[in-house]
């Protein structure tokens, strides 16, 4: 949640959900001075990456609505949301926002993975896939790594 956050703010400073990237990295290096020009540019390719962003004609566009997201008062967010989640980190997340309980989904996806002898990300695809939660890119990366 900590991203979306972060990422809004350029967004709702400039009232709008196209930025070039040049503002968005102001925004969030010079206005706010939550990071380094470096680690605001970053900050856009994991977003993009967890689909929060797209880059369109030159642009950074938003892939939600920025208007909607409550940012507050002494909001920081914390160096950690540089780093890109591991595609068995985001099924997990879609996994819990759908309400499945963490826990017993890790001991569920881990059992699996012994059993069939499959990644991790493969067995939390497969549990993903048979409770019916949409986990279209971290699905693709899954494969992906099968193919590795």
């Amino acid at each position: 949640m900590s991203l979306e956050v972060a990422v809004a703010v350029p967004f709702k400073q400039q009232g709008t959900t196209r930025l070039g990237e040049g503002e968005f990295v102001v925004a969030l290096a010079l206005d706010r001075s939550w990071f380094s020009p470096d680690q605001a540019k970053r900050l856009i390719d994991v977003a993009a990456g967890r689909g929060l962003l797209a880059r369109e004609d030159g642009e950074i566009v938003a892939q939600f609505d920025p208007s909607g997201i409550s940012i507050p008062a002494e909001f920081e967010p914390d160096e950690s949301i540089l780093r890109e989640q591991s595609t068995f980190e985001r099924i997990l997340d879609a996994l819990v926002a759908a309400g499945h309980d963490k826990q017993e989904a890790v001991a569920v996806i881990n059992e699996t993975q012994r059993s069939l002898e499959v990644s991790v990300e493969a067995a939390a695809a497969l549990y993903a896939r048979r409770h019916d939660v949409e986990i279209v890119g971290a699905a693709q990366a899954a494969r992906d790594q099968l193919g590795e």
